[in-house]
């Protein structure tokens, strides 16, 4: 039986994982949680769940209380409390479902540790994946990507060595069919609603911008290991293929199913083994078509500025994310417009002087310069 610390427990994919779990006792258990500021879920969970051992709470005084109410358990509190967390729980496996820069330091110490890894944190690869990738070679860690593009591009790859492209699919989000003058105005709310995906808050924002496909190529090119100008994004309407690949003799293969992320959760969960389900499939026979259309670089400018932070390199990617970060929940917050999210982002990276060759105290002082940098710029120009 794995042991697993799962850190993101009450988020979309926290939860999607707890609910994986469930249903297969005889091959997980948890030992250690991390829940944020939504603690709701931690009785529940302490009561389903006899072997957690660990569990952290953003807010110092709302863990002493649930400290006083278990005191068997251990508490700890703020993002120190995640590194703790990894230190001192017993585990095989750490699911990294955090949202943010936050998940960065957690995946470092879980690869310090030689503990497996399934990543949902897209921000541990984009900010500092040449750290990870240097660390990984030296560490028992395995990584297991928990993203379903990643997830389908690891499926189509297996035993193929004649690739010539990898295509990463988007939705193209919320506003996949307003011209850029329509976005000039569009609320919150309606960016919210994603047309295929129900995700959290932040991550729906970035596939509103389609920041999260840039975050992704990063992501691709630091698992797989090709060419930058190897890898595409491809607009597909139904989100039903996840990604594909193109091969040398002009043919692709793609990985088709569901809009269901506990798949792919389930396939990083088995070390990369398909395990049968229940969940709802798709039948073929009813599909009456797919769309695919060309990707537009100029409607969707923050995917341009992530493959152009990971061309320049070292901390500018960790900037990138920081200025990213900042603009989405300003926006979610309605202190500033749609667009002007990638208005900060593109200020903050054209103020940022690059470090080559970061370390993790290099990536966490450039994270720190580009949130306050953002953070002020929002404050006096917006």
């Amino acid at each position: 039986m794995r042991k697993i610390i799962l850190l993101g427990a009450s988020g979309s994919i926290g939860v999607q994982t707890i609910d994986i779990i469930k249903s297969h006792r005889r091959n997980f258990t948890l030992t250690g949680i991390s829940v944020g500021k939504r603690t709701a879920i931690v009785d529940e969970l302490l009561k389903d769940f006899k072997s957690i051992q660990t569990v952290v709470i953003q807010d110092k005084n709302v863990a002493n209380d649930y400290q006083q109410k278990y005191p068997h358990i251990h508490f700890y509190s703020e993002d120190d409390g995640l590194l703790k967390l990894i230190s001192t729980t017993p585990a095989d496996l750490v699911v990294n479902a955090l949202v943010g820069f936050v998940g960065f330091l957690p995946t470092i110490k879980t690869i310090e540790l030689g503990l497996d890894l399934a990543l949902a944190n897209k921000e541990s690869l984009v900010v500092g994946g040449e750290v990870v990738n240097r660390l990984l070679k030296t560490s028992k860690t395995k990584l297991f990507p928990i993203d379903s593009e990643h997830v389908a591009l690891d499926k189509c790859l297996k035993g193929h060595k004649d690739v010539d492209k990898l295509i990463i699919t988007a939705s193209g989000g919320s506003f996949r069919d307003y011209s850029r003058d329509q976005l000039k105005d569009v609320t919150v709310e309606k960016a919210l609603k994603h047309p295929s995906w129900s995700m959290g808050n932040k991550i729906t924002i970035d596939s509103a911008t389609m920041m999260n496909k840039g975050f992704e190529i990063i992501e691709a090119y630091y698992l797989f290991h090709f060419p930058l100008e190897k890898i595409e994004v491809l607009l597909h309407d139904e989100s039903i293929i996840h990604s594909l690949v193109s091969f040398k003799d002009g043919s692709f293969l793609a990985d088709i199913g569901p809009h269901d992320m506990r798949i792919p959760i389930s396939y990083a969960l088995f070390k990369k083994r398909r395990v049968a389900n229940n969940y709802d499939s798709i039948e073929l026979s009813k599909l009456q078509s797919l769309h695919f259309r060309e990707f537009n670089p100029t409607r969707y400018p923050c995917v341009g500025y992530a493959i152009e932070s990971l061309k320049i390199g070292g901390t500018m990617p960790a900037v990138l994310n920081a200025a990213n970060e900042v603009a989405v929940y300003a926006f979610l917050n309605h202190q500033i417009k749609f667009l002007q999210i990638e208005e900060i982002i593109l200020k903050t990276m054209q103020a940022h002087h690059k470090v080559n060759n970061p370390s993790v105290d290099d990536i966490v002082n450039a994270n720190r310069w580009a949130t306050n940098f953002a953070q002020e710029m929002i404050k006096e120009d917006f």
